[in-house]
């Protein structure tokens, strides 16, 4: 049997060229012809190689969270969960202001989507996001039997508020707000941090930068 023509691509510089235009544009905007431009290669090479445009989102979308949404899952080794919510804030807040990153974060712009036949990357979309926010919440779970948060604390609501402050941000990146905007917000959503178990406020060991 003949043994098909090599793929004449890089193709992780071609998933990337995807990611950012997703990221840039969201799944309605963005269209397997633009993809294919974008990429450098023709359209059946492009579905060959990752499917159709629900599949290749998913693959963009997988290497956003391992690339520039990783600040995420890193944060949350931090010995506090104080201290990890401060570097998921400095995280966000340089993902986001990063010069060569599109505006926002794909997780939320990329949700931007109407209509039945994008019902599917809806639920990615919306799958992913509880996930982020299940890992903040299993992190705060384990500083309460830590002892490092009180026991009166409840880790589901936190984590939907930290979670909700960072996609926030995002938001307010795509409008136009710049670095000291999103640092002010981030300072005064800590203010809300909980108090420990003698009553008083957590000191903060580090500014988001």
């Amino acid at each position: 049997m003949a043994r098909g023509r090599p793929r004449e691509f890089d193709i992780e510089k071609a998933l990337e060229a995807a990611m950012f235009l997703f990221w840039r544009h969201g799944y309605e905007g963005t269209s397997m012809a633009a993809i294919s431009e974008a990429m450098g290669i023709n359209m059946p090479s492009v579905y060959a190689a990752f499917g159709d445009k629900p599949a290749l989102f998913n693959k963009a979308l997988q290497r956003y969270l391992e690339r520039p949404a990783s600040y995420l899952p890193n944060a949350l080794i931090a010995p506090t969960a104080r201290e990890a919510t401060e570097r998921l804030f400095a995280g966000a807040i340089n993902m986001v202001m990063h010069p060569k990153h599109p505006d926002g974060c794909l997780l939320v712009q990329g949700a931007l989507v109407s209509g039945p036949d994008v019902d599917g990357v809806k639920q990615e979309l919306a799958k992913r996001r509880a996930s982020a926010e299940l890992a903040v919440r299993r992190r705060f779970e384990q500083a309460i039997n830590d002892g490092d948060l009180s026991d009166t604390t409840d880790p589901a609501r936190l984590a939907r508020y930290v979670i909700a402050v960072i996609w926030g941000m995002s938001v307010q990146a795509a409008g136009g707000a710049t670095r000291a905007h999103l640092k002010d917000i981030a300072e005064v959503a800590l203010q809300a941090w909980p108090l420990d178990k003698g009553n008083k406020a957590t000191e903060s060991t580090q500014t988001p930068q």
